[in-house]
């Protein structure tokens, strides 16, 4: 059941978020507040930076993060692309669960606009017989 939960049904929300190349799906059920990313447990997430910023949706939002278990899955792109990707899953997911609170997105917006609608920035492509998007060869009879 996606959405609205019916009677004796629990409600469940599957969230996505991109940033770059990575794509994250976060799944959010009714629980104690357990988060997993690919099957490891935020607490003890390896990289602290990421684990910083993949928790900054969950302070925003208060208390409704401790009424729910969230898993997600994160494929492509670096780490901090990955945190990026699942910060934006949370988010959303946790903004569709409290039914789109009004007062959640304002709070969610005036700390990142990006949160919840995107990075729009990608990566330039290289151009023809250069080593990089811009770099060009050197000239020395200027």
């Amino acid at each position: 059941m996606l959405g609205k939960a019916s009677k004796g049904q629990a409600k469940i929300v599957i969230a996505t978020g991109k940033r770059k190349t990575s794509i994250a799906r976060a799944i959010i059920k009714p629980g104690k507040g357990r988060i997993w990313i690919n099957g490891v447990p935020l607490e003890i997430w390896p990289i602290e930076l990421a684990k910083l910023k993949m928790f900054e949706p969950l302070v925003l939002v208060g208390d409704l993060w401790q009424q729910v278990d969230i898993k997600v899955n994160v494929k492509g792109g670096g780490y901090m692309s990955q945190a990026d990707a699942v910060r934006m899953a949370i988010a959303r997911g946790l903004l569709r669960y409290a039914d789109d609170n009004e007062e959640l997105k304002r709070i969610l917006n005036d700390y990142d606009r990006f949160m919840l609608s995107g990075d729009p920035r990608r990566t330039e492509p290289e151009k023809y017989m250069r080593y990089s998007a811009r770099r060009r060869w050197q000239k020395s009879y200027r």
